[in-house]
């Protein structure tokens, strides 16, 4: 693989990842409430990515807008969780998705389930019940409760992609943000005032954080082994809380840092585990 190459490649996912971890900061800073959010967040996220992609973002199959549906729960849900309780707990309980597509992958998609999944799955549901343990508000729980969804939308997203097919990424991002305007219009007949702050930084976060943040990150991992996406993409996770600690002044638990070490560190080594396997196999065959 050519050295700038796949420079260029580590460095655009690096940025989309970036780009993704600020999305907690601003969801908490913003006074909108969770719908008002989602709907002008995914109102520029759809217009972005229609303005870029049009055919490819408007043509459609069943399974990609069944897969756009699940990411609308994504968006609404992890808005939802990061409103009521900690940046940290939204996104590292949202973050578990992958465990539930180890799950849920070998009896719908008829893969092998390997002893290592196995391994993985138990560490990481050791890492979600420590965000439970502990001194939690009615709101802490009712948003790990969202959080948890939002992750268990992710793994239907991440399944239903492997079914559309790389033909239809671009609809499913688009219709996904379509169907949350949609679902969450109701809620502008409740706005009385609209900041000049609020309206930055929710254009913030659809432009940049979801639209221009997906192009970024779909260049990006055409150029690097599918091992160091996987990898580079865990800054979002790490950074997310790091960001709202330094602008919003929230401190997550000890029990949620532990458990999203926990949960990180499990998904790390498996995936470092797996390639390694791959790699040996490869040059033995």
């Amino acid at each position: 693989m050519d050295s700038s190459y796949h420079k260029k490649g580590i460095m655009a996912v690096v940025i989309a990842a970036l780009l993704w971890s600020t999305g907690g900061l601003f969801i908490k800073l913003i006074t909108l409430n969770s719908l008002q959010l989602s709907f002008f967040r995914s109102l520029f996220a759809g217009l972005v990515i229609l303005a870029l992609f049009r055919k490819d973002a408007l043509k459609f199959n069943k399974w990609s807008i069944m897969t756009g549906l699940f990411y609308a729960g994504v968006l609404v849900f992890f808005v939802m969780a990061t409103k009521l309780t900690t940046a940290a707990n939204a996104i590292f309980l949202q973050y578990t998705a992958p465990i539930y597509v180890l799950i849920l992958e070998p009896l719908l998609l008829k893969t092998k389930f390997e002893r290592v999944n196995l391994i993985t799955i138990v560490f990481c549901f050791i890492g979600m019940a420590l965000f439970f343990v502990g001194k939690l508000s009615p709101g802490d729980i009712e948003g790990n409760s969202f959080a948890l969804v939002s992750g268990l939308c992710l793994t239907g997203m991440f399944l239903g992609m492997r079914k559309s097919g790389e033909d239809f990424k671009w609809s499913t991002i688009f219709y996904g943000n379509l169907f949350v305007a949609l679902f969450t219009s109701f809620s502008m007949f409740e706005i009385t005032t609209l900041s000049s702050s609020d309206l930055l930084m929710v254009g913030y976060l659809g432009i940049f954080q979801i639209g221009v943040a997906y192009v970024i990150f779909s260049y990006g991992i055409n150029k690097v082994e599918a091992i160091e996406a996987s990898l580079l993409a865990m800054i979002e996770p790490v950074l997310n809380p790091v960001w709202v600690l330094i602008g919003y002044g929230e401190t997550p638990s000890t029990f949620a840092i532990a458990g999203g070490v926990i949960i990180v560190a499990a998904i790390a080594l498996r995936t470092v585990m797996v390639e390694r396997r791959r790699r040996r196999k490869f040059v033995i065959g």
